[in-house]
């Protein structure tokens, strides 16, 4: 159904999904209303009676990132025989996510180095947060198991899982294949893994 004809709900996820095409595409901060109503294949009138400004659109395109991103890897965790395995498990899917939307990062990068403090940024600081605390849940769990060596710094642990896939996202941006991220990933995590693990390699 063209979306012009669309219900506001619906309309208002196709401008968002229309927004993160575009950004695997160009810059994030250079896509204006124009591009996105051109895109949709709308006038910037049918653009703005859903959305009033454009950093109300930037703050959906983050809400929708978070709830999908989360989504993802709360599903694969679950799906984890251990603490460990759904570590891996969000790890992996993590990276599948930013390959089927490599425009993504993009954004987050871009909302996260504004000075000014706009709903769209805050959004991303909490996204992160959640899934911060994801990860620390999991760490804590598997240290309860086993798993994980008793004196792992969970804090600095949590921070380092995130730190590593924008690594990889980074690597892949500047190499301009996302594939990059799928070959590189095991490996990675191996790493990241021997570094926590309860192991001599972890302490």
């Amino acid at each position: 159904m063209p979306a012009k004809h669309l219900p506001a709900e619906a309309r208002r996820e196709v401008t968002v999904e229309a927004v993160v095409a575009l950004a695997a595409e160009q810059n994030p901060s250079e896509i204006t209303t124009a591009a996105i109503a051109s895109h949709m294949k709308l006038t910037q009138g049918a653009l703005f009676r859903h959305f009033p400004t454009k950093d109300a659109i930037w703050e959906a395109v983050m809400d929708w990132v978070a709830d999908r991103l989360l989504a993802r890897v709360d599903h694969a965790a679950s799906a984890g025989a251990s603490p460990i395995a759904a570590l891996q498990a969000i790890f992996e899917a993590h990276v599948d996510f930013v390959i089927e939307h490599p425009g993504v990062p993009r954004m987050l990068f871009g909302e996260l180095q504004r000075a000014e403090a706009t709903p769209a940024k805050r959004a991303a600081q909490a996204l992160l947060g959640r899934y911060g605390q994801r990860i620390r849940t999991h760490l804590e769990a598997g240290k309860a198991a086993g798993e994980v060596a008793l004196e792992c710094d969970v804090d600095a642990a949590a921070t380092l899982f995130v730190g590593t896939i924008q690594g990889l996202v980074m690597q892949s941006l500047i190499a301009g294949d996302m594939g990059l991220m799928r070959a590189s990933a095991p490996r990675v995590f191996a790493i990241y893994l021997a570094g926590i693990r309860s192991s001599p390699c972890g302490r």
